[in-house]
């Protein structure tokens, strides 16, 4: 990876839809070349994939909570597919610390939470922070 390619990941970063033209005259290069760049970065797994940025809060998502789980290491087998299902779960980390896992949720309501939070409780204790406001939304990485 050198620093065109670079340019192009923090380009893509903060918008993944822009047009390869207007890519390759920030990098000076041809379109063709900027896709070949873009193609390559795909293949090595650098550029996983795109997503689109919704307003969680439009969709009637008001409640976004982050849930601390401690659990036993045997309940990861059956944990994983579980947690895996269940789309109100945005992010699940196996993390250090008093809590193996970390999730981060979104839900309609409090009673909704809580209703997931109590099927949660059958793999182990839960602690849960509801969050008031987000000053640094979701970024990539700036390289």
């Amino acid at each position: 990876m050198d620093a065109i390619d670079i340019k192009i990941l923090n380009m893509l970063q903060q918008n993944a839809r822009t047009p390869l033209k207007t890519i390759a005259e920030k990098v000076f290069l041809s379109s063709p070349a900027v896709s070949n760049r873009i193609e390559h970065l795909e293949k090595q797994g650098i550029i996983k994939g795109y997503t689109t940025v919704v307003n969680k809060e439009l969709l009637g998502y008001h409640i976004t909570a982050f849930i601390n789980l401690e659990m036993e290491p045997t309940q990861k087998q059956e944990f994983y597919p579980w947690v895996r299902d269940i789309p109100n779960v945005l992010e699940c980390n196996c993390v250090t610390g008093d809590y193996s896992m970390l999730l981060k949720v979104v839900f309609p309501s409090t009673v909704d939470l809580d209703v997931f939070i109590g099927k949660l409780q059958q793999f182990g204790k839960t602690s849960t922070q509801i969050v008031f406001s987000t000053p640094v939304e979701h970024r990539g990485i700036t390289i």
